[in-house]
């Protein structure tokens, strides 16, 4: 008897730094599987310590790619095992770290398209790749092809606004420059580069899969308005690169069935189709079902903001990449490190250890402070430069303390402006129906919460994050099957489990914030025209 159409299911793949994960989501959006393979502890025989290499240098950082095939060999037997009927699998997508590159040497699409379903992947590849240990995000050796990049197309906000970044050394078109300087017989020999997601959606596809529009954007080298390469950006890099990197493509494109390998070997149908992976910043914005004028803000050591944007503004700071989920839209990232680590200190000094004191303070004193600012940066800050704690009276006066209610509401209150004024320096804009999502251990506080919803002036929500980039992934299976259709992927996922309504702004939030956001702008400049050193 043939299964219920409810059973039908895609998968949801992750390759990230430290393992790889699958759930199978079903078309009611339910997940009913799900399983990971991690690397330091299932493939000890390739000795890395979170998942890579640090070498010598303490610079470079690299995985060995051969790992990352070998660990997709063991969780599709652990799926096998585990009796997962694979013949219910209508459609698979997944997710890779974002920047790290994988180099197919001459004649592994050969290898590729005609795998034996007798042999485990990693014995048929093992000659495949001309680098077989893999820069990855960590990596920071290439600050020389960053500048050569940059002063290539005329500067960090030239080639900020061709690719929605300035240059990073983690950013792939730097890596692959260094490659090619460094060892230029590998990148001779090399007939085709992909990032991590393209790399696993080809082992997949038995041929060379197409990289995508938005984990495309986080090489320094796709044109994010016209969605092409940036010839300048490529000549800066590398000879021949247009034909190593290939055509990218939509990131809702199916981009052909999967390989008869899967099919004979593990039993998936002939129809699964593959639709093209993408990066895992991309993929958890899928992940947390992000809509047009949300934003999901994660509270963690560091806090990171993921936006959707309509008219984006490249700048100095922060990464636009192209919508994972809408070919006409934007997403951005904006980094803070001073996130839970300083609230921590500040609870510390000022709440005697405790969260509850800490939350006493926000309930007793006034939205607004009474017009006292905070920046505390114990760590050299990303978003913007700038070290050290700053406090300012009413009058714009630094001050050397704050009594301890105030120090804790000037805190929260300035990690939140901060965050929607550099949000909005991208081109982020408040919308009547924006919805903040929350995720990571300050997301529990209901207090803070409350000062996020009053300073963006729209209502907080909570979501499980817990496997975004999978889920997401899955999602876009779903919604790669319905594209071709102009289905939105809002509606392919709407009967996704919604988030938890957590706080709504207070009554008159918007006038108090709408004083103290430029204020707090001002002193930010004001602080960041000082000479470093003064700031050190």
């Amino acid at each position: 008897m043939a299964e219920p159409a409810a059973r039908l299911c895609c998968l949801g793949w992750d390759f990230s730094t430290q393992q790889v994960k699958v759930v199978a989501v079903d078309a009611a959006m339910n997940v009913f599987y799900e399983d990971s393979v991690h690397f330091d502890r299932d493939l000890p025989e390739f000795g890395t310590q979170g998942g890579v290499h640090v070498h010598q240098d303490g610079l470079t950082v690299t995985s060995p790619v051969l790992m990352w095939v070998q660990a997709l060999d063991i969780i599709l037997e652990k799926m096998r095992a585990s009796g997962f009927d694979f013949s219910r699998v209508l459609a698979l997508s997944g997710a890779g770290q974002q920047h790290g590159s994988v180099y197919w040497k001459a004649g592994a699409r050969q290898v590729l398209t005609g795998l034996s379903p007798g042999l485990p992947l990693h014995q048929q590849l093992q000659a495949c790749f001309s680098v077989r240990d893999c820069p990855v995000w960590m990596d920071s050796s290439t600050t020389a092809q960053c500048r050569r990049l940059e002063a290539a197309v005329g500067g960090a906000q030239a080639l900020s606004h061709l690719t929605g970044s300035r240059a990073y050394e983690r950013f792939t078109g730097n890596q692959i420059a260094k490659i090619y300087q460094q060892n230029p017989e590998a990148y001779a020999l090399t007939e085709r580069i992909s990032l991590v997601s393209s790399f696993a959606a080809s082992l997949f596809l038995g041929s060379y899969c197409p990289i995508d529009y938005s984990d495309g954007s986080g090489m320094n080298l796709l044109q994010i308005q016209d969605k092409v390469w940036a010839q300048a950006c490529l000549s800066a890099c590398a000879p021949h690169l247009e034909e190593k990197l290939g055509p990218p493509v939509p990131s809702s494109s199916v981009v052909g069935p999967v390989s008869s390998y899967y099919v004979q070997r593990y039993g998936f149908p002939p129809d699964c189709k593959v639709v093209s992976f993408t990066g895992d910043n991309p993929a958890s914005l899928a992940g947390m079902r992000l809509e047009e004028g949300d934003i999901a803000i994660s509270l963690g050591t560091s806090d990171t903001l993921f936006l959707w944007l309509q008219e984006p503004m490249p700048a100095l700071e922060g990464h636009i990449f192209c919508s994972p989920v809408d070919p006409r839209h934007y997403m951005a990232l904006l980094c803070f490190k001073n996130g839970s680590l300083m609230r921590e200190k500040i609870r510390d000094e000022s709440a005697s250890c405790s969260w509850s004191k800490f939350s006493k303070a926000l309930r007793s004193t006034e939205m607004g402070n009474c017009g006292h600012l905070g920046f505390y940066f114990d760590v050299k800050e990303i978003t913007p430069e700038v070290i050290g704690r700053h406090r300012f009276s009413p009058e714009n006066r630094e001050v050397p303390a704050f009594p301890e209610d105030v120090e804790i509401r000037a805190l929260i209150e300035g990690q939140f402006m901060a965050k929607r004024i550099h949000a909005e320096g991208l081109g982020y804009r408040v919308l009547p129906k924006t919805k903040i999502l929350a995720t990571g251990g300050a997301s529990h506080n209901r207090d803070i919460l409350q000062v996020l919803a009053d300073v963006f002036g729209a209502p907080v929500y909570v979501i499980d994050t817990a496997n975004s980039a999978c889920v997401g992934s899955a999602y876009r299976a779903f919604h790669g099957l319905a594209a071709g259709t102009g289905v939105p992927f809002s509606e392919v996922v709407k009967l996704a489990p919604s988030p938890r309504l957590a706080a709504t702004p207070s009554p008159g939030a918007s006038q108090v914030y709408a004083g103290l956001l430029p204020r707090y702008a001002q002193l930010e400049q004001r602080i960041l025209s000082r000479p470093q050193e003064l700031l050190e």
